[in-house]
């Protein structure tokens, strides 16, 4: 422990975020990381505690408290401290194979578990995280590093997101011979275009995918498995098969006049701006435009707020976020103490955004859409909202949101993107592998395995999960990978924490 009173002697200080109105004239990332001499000052005040809840990644009351990755905190803030950034990259690769990701998208589940938060501010992991990684490529220390024996064993993996781009990597050191196939047009699966550029420029992901093609991975990119290529030939043509290709499914909201023109999906409102953005810098206008519209948001979670702040970029006239849940409370409740993850209301980008440009936060909370509202032209042109209360189901005797009699409400709209979340797997890609499917619609595993049903199928990440963090993803691709590599050796060197 490099600085034993420093939680003390040092409070927590942020990178700076560029104000709301400055900020949403562009796409770009918008923090300012510390200088390298007050990150150190910053990890000076982690603990080193006996038992770092920052790193256990354990289940408590259903929600993760800690990282999953296992990521070794205190170790590395303490080499940030004493200023040993080399040896600090060195154990964050251990159990990290993406930092530069995770540190700009993770909602940093190592900080509220962190023992300084029980009484103050927690250590800034996550910054220290990014000086890490960003340092380690200004220095060269993450440059390619091939590996040095090739083992002649193939592993496809089917899907570029997190999860099958760790399982790359983690085979790939390992020696086989790894391709890594893609359906979009470029590499990253949600990172590319699940994730604005605000929260994540695609450079970062381009940076890193270039290192791992000169480590030897390849790259197949408009290759949609099970239409375009069939299943077949990937399970004659490799040893074994990833299928690591995300939960595409997503949740619908069944309501009159669903098929009013101008309701969209969130992951295509988004996905449409990212790749407009990268193809044309927006002048190809082959995005779905929000501008001058009145936007309706259904739902509440990180990408409801992603639509937010990216409507607001488009100069939407108004931007509404409907959300079903009731509002968390500021603080941490009695019934939620540290080191659970803390159920409190979180004002995120997005929001602050939203409120600055039309001086009030955009959620309404326990509401939810009975009907959209068409004109003659079949266009939408509003919305019939209706509040919700929590009761118990006289059925099942679990609490459920139910509608409030009489509270119907009209409200204008003109574009509505739906971000209620996501299903499952896609059926095609199921069916063209022969798996079995859960009762989720997710590829099917058995209990702490990552084999499919079918041979030499394997499944990691949102396809077997469900819709989870970045991080998680990041933990199923490399034990998946861990997993396929003792089925091709008979053993493992590969670590997974």
């Amino acid at each position: 422990m490099g600085k034993p009173t420093g939680f003390m002697e040092y409070e927590r200080e942020n990178a700076r975020a560029v104000p709301p109105k400055e900020r949403i004239q562009h796409y770009n990332e918008f923090h300012t990381p510390l200088p390298r001499e007050r990150q150190q000052t910053q990890a000076a005040r982690c603990m080193n505690c006996g038992v770092p809840f920052c790193q256990s990644g354990m289940t408590l009351m259903g929600m993760t408290s800690g990282c999953p990755l296992h990521n070794l905190v205190p170790e590395w803030n303490d080499l940030i401290y004493t200023g040993n950034w080399q040896q600090a990259y060195n154990r964050l690769g251990k159990t990290n194979n993406f930092p530069e990701f995770t540190a700009r998208v993770c909602p940093a589940l190592c900080e509220a578990a962190c023992t300084c938060g029980n009484w103050e501010d927690p250590v800034t992991c996550k910054a220290n995280e990014y000086g890490i990684i960003e340092y380690a490529y200004e220095m060269g220390y993450a440059a390619a590093r091939p590996p040095r024996v090739r083992t002649g064993k193939k592993v496809a993996v089917v899907g570029s997101g997190p999860a099958g781009l760790a399982a790359a990597d983690q085979l790939n050191k390992r020696g086989h011979a790894v391709t890594v196939f893609e359906r979009d047009d470029r590499v990253g699966g949600l990172l590319m275009y699940g994730i604005p550029n605000m929260k994540l420029e695609k450079w970062v992901i381009d940076r890193k995918v270039e290192i791992m093609k000169a480590e030897g991975v390849s790259f197949v990119t408009g290759a949609n498995i099970g239409k375009d290529i069939k299943a077949a030939k990937l399970l004659k043509e490799y040893d074994r098969v990833i299928l690591a290709c995300g939960a595409k499914n997503p949740r619908d909201i069944k309501a009159p006049g669903r098929d009013a023109k101008g309701i969209y999906f969130a992951v295509d409102f988004l996905k449409a701006t990212t790749k407009s953005l990268l193809d044309s810098e927006l002048k190809d206008h082959q995005y779905i435009s929000a501008k001058g519209k009145k936007v309706v948001i259904i739902g509440g979670g990180d990408t409801g707020n992603d639509c937010v702040g990216t409507a607001v970029r488009h100069g939407a006239a108004s931007v509404t976020q409907l959300e079903m849940m009731p509002k968390a409370p500021d603080v941490r409740a009695d019934d939620n103490p540290w080191p659970q993850w803390p159920k409190v209301c979180k004002t995120d980008y997005g929001q602050e955004e939203a409120i600055a440009v039309f001086g009030h936060d955009p959620r309404i909370y326990q509401t939810t859409v009975k009907e959209f509202l068409k004109d003659k032209s079949g266009s939408l042109c509003g919305i019939i909202t209706v509040q919700l209360e929590s009761k118990k189901d006289e059925k099942t005797g679990r609490m459920v949101m139910a509608e409030v009699a009489g509270s119907e409400q009209k409200m204008e709209a003109d574009l509505v993107l739906i971000a209620a979340g996501f299903l499952g797997t896609e059926k095609y890609v199921a069916d063209a592998f022969g798996v079995k499917m859960d009762e989720r619609t997710n590829v099917a595993t058995a209990d702490g395995s990552y084999a499919a049903s079918a041979k030499n199928v394997f499944a990691a990440g949102d396809v077997r999960r469900g819709q989870s963090l970045v991080v998680w993803a990041i933990r199923e691709g490399r034990e998946a990978a861990r997993e396929v590599d003792e089925s091709l050796m008979g053993y493992s060197a590969l670590s997974v924490q």
